[in-house]
């Protein structure tokens, strides 16, 4: 799986992906991440990639010509060559949007086993002039119902949330919460941990082996 994010701030996305599983991910090539900067593609002096709106109201609204020149670029034939893939490519545009359909596990599912490169571009300052949607043919996707600064933060929750559907990304499958029976309440060793005199226990049921009764038990935790 090919991610390809377009966004203003790819340096925030360094932490996140450079530890643990996501960092192994892309070092094993089961996952790739690569960020287009609109800055890079200005035409202006100052490298600016927003404008006023029309109509009035406050702050700016990022640019179409430079997110659809970095978009084309991303779907010629010539770049997707220089990243290794064996497969035919299948493209899915995302627009990150509060007022997008509700991204879910579902959804992350269904588009890992539909596509093969992810572009999800990031909106800044009071969105994205909408003739990018209308060109990109993009999907409004919205990771909850609150609004962020960016899209930078729902973009890693999408990259984290499809990679995790990919063969080999967790090591064992077994790992994947969502495709078992699995529980909000979660307990390790000790079985009796003493806190300011107060004894907290690991519910019974979980030490005796019996897989029927525990999965009745996470069932209803």
């Amino acid at each position: 799986m090919n991610f390809h994010i377009i966004t203003i701030f790819p340096n925030v996305f360094d932490s996140y992906l450079g530890d643990s599983i996501m960092k192994r991910a892309i070092s094993e090539e089961k996952i790739s991440v690569q960020f287009y900067n609109p800055r890079t593609v200005t035409k202006n002096k100052h490298n600016k990639v927003d404008d006023i709106p029309y109509g009035g109201g406050p702050g700016m609204v990022m640019m179409a010509e430079p997110i659809i020149e970095l978009w084309e670029t991303i779907t010629k034939k010539t770049l997707l060559e220089k990243v290794p893939f064996t497969k035919k490519r299948r493209f899915k545009t995302i627009v990150l949007s509060p007022g997008g359909v509700g991204f879910d596990t579902q959804y992350a599912k269904t588009i890992v086993q539909k596509y093969t490169d992810i572009i999800i571009i990031c909106g800044r300052y009071e969105g994205i002039d909408s003739r990018v949607i209308q060109i990109t043919q993009a999907e409004l996707v919205s990771i909850g119902n609150y609004v962020l600064t960016g899209g930078e933060l729902a973009a890693m929750v999408i990259i984290d949330s499809m990679s995790r559907q990919i063969d080999g990304v967790l090591g064992n499958s077994n790992s994947r919460e969502e495709d078992r029976i699995s529980s909000h309440e979660m307990y390790t060793r000790p079985a009796e941990l003493i806190h300011k005199g107060k004894k907290y226990h690991v519910p019974k049921v979980l030490m005796e082996g019996n897989h029927k009764l525990i999965d009745e038990w996470r069932k209803n935790h």
